[in-house]
C-alpha cells in the first residue's frame, strides 16, 4: 500500500531503489580481471564447485546503477564504509537478481551518510550475498574548494597502527592505473576515470573508486581460503584514505582469532590496504570457513 509520507526526492531509509535480473558471464568476468588484476584459475575451468565461477565480488558496483540514493551535495562524496557477507558461489551462466534497498542514515561530525543494502539472489530467492555500501556527503557545500587534498592523508589523525601479532595471509599488490580504473569503474566518464571531473568534485586528481580496494580484499581471502570465502566469507572494512592512480597498494591481512562454526571454523583476520609509505586506505575485519584441523 502506497502512502504520501515521504516526497519522491526523499532519500529514507526503507526506499527501494529497485533491481535487475542478468546473467554471470565470462564478459564481465573479463572485465573485472581488467580492472582489478585478479585471475584466478577458478574463474575459467573447473572449480570444487564443478566449473567455473565468477568472482565473489564480481558485482561490486550494483549498488551504484541507480543514484537516486546520494544525497543533493556531491562535491567531497566519499565511500566511507563497507560490509559484505558471501553465501554462496555464483556460476558462470547462472542467472541472478539484485535488490537494492536505503537502510540507514546517519550524521558524524560535518558528513550525512546514507547506507545502501544490496541483496543478490538466484531466480529461486535463495540468498547469494549481501552488501551494506555506507557514502558520505558534506553537510555544508564547499562551493569549489579542494575538499581532500593529497596532504590530507599525512596528518597525524589519517595514520592507523595494525596489531603485529597472528599469522600474516600472502598478500596482494597492485600498481594501480588510470586504465585499471578506466576498467573498473567505465566506461562513463566519473570522478574515478576522468580528473576533470574529480576536480570539479572537490579532488586534486582521479579518486580510485573504493571499491577496487574492497576487491583486493576478497582477492586476498580467496586466496587465503578459497571454498570457505565462497560459502560463508565476511568483510567488514572503513576506507580511511584516498587511493590515487599510479599508486602502489598492497592488500594484507593477519589472522587474530579461529572459533568453532558447526563441522568447521570461522577464521578471524585483521585486514588493511597500505600504500608504498604505509598510509593506510583501507583498515577492517574479515573472516571465512576452514575445516577444523
Amino acid at each position: 500500500m502506497a502512502i504520501d509520507f515521504f516526497p519522491p526526492s526523499e532519500v529514507y531509509v526503507g526506499r527501494d531503489m529497485g533491481g535487475r535480473t542478468t546473467e554471470v558471464s565470462a564478459a564481465d568476468v573479463a572485465r573485472y580481471e581488467a580492472g582489478t588484476g585478479d585471475r584466478h584459475p577458478w574463474y575459467h575451468r573447473n572449480s570444487p564447485f564443478g566449473g567455473p565461477i565468477a568472482p565473489a565480488l564480481l558485482y561490486h558496483s550494483e549498488v551504484y546503477r541507480d543514484l537516486g540514493w546520494y544525497l543533493p551535495n556531491l562535491i567531497g562524496n566519499l565511500h566511507a564504509k563497507q560490509e559484505w557477507e558471501v553465501f554462496a558461489p555464483m556460476a558462470i551462466g547462472q542467472a541472478v537478481r539484485t535488490r537494492s534497498t536505503v537502510v540507514g542514515r546517519y550524521r558524524k561530525r560535518n558528513r550525512d551518510y546514507v547506507v545502501n543494502e544490496v541483496l543478490l539472489t538466484d531466480l529461486d530467492g535463495r540468498w547469494l550475498q549481501r552488501s551494506r555500501t555506507h557514502q558520505s556527503f558534506l553537510v555544508d557545500d564547499p562551493s569549489d574548494a579542494v575538499v581532500v587534498d593529497k596532504e590530507r592523508e599525512r596528518r597525524p589523525e589519517r595514520r592507523f597502527e595494525i596489531s603485529a601479532q597472528g599469522d600474516e595471509l600472502p598478500p596482494v599488490t597492485r600498481a594501480v592505473t588510470v586504465a585499471m580504473c578506466e576498467a573498473f569503474s567505465g566506461p562513463v566518464k566519473n570522478y574515478h576515470t576522468d580528473r576533470e571531473m574529480a576536480r570539479a568534485l572537490g579532488f586534486p586528481d582521479i579518486v580510485v573508486q573504493g571499491m577496487l580496494s574492497i576487491c583486493f580484499v576478497a582477492e586476498l581471502m580467496t586466496h587465503g581460503f578459497g571454498t570457505g570465502w565462497f560459502c560463508g566469507g565476511q568483510l567488514a572494512v572503513n576506507l580511511v584514505n584516498v587511493l590515487w592512480p599510479d599508486e602502489v597498494v598492497s592488500t594484507r591481512g593477519r589472522v587474530r582469532d579461529t572459533v568453532p562454526e558447526g563441522r568447521r571454523a570461522r577464521v578471524h583476520a585483521d585486514v588493511w590496504c597500505e600504500k608504498a609509505d604505509g598510509t593506510k586506505t583501507v583498515i577492517g575485519t574479515a573472516s571465512a570457513l576452514r575445516d577444523q584441523n
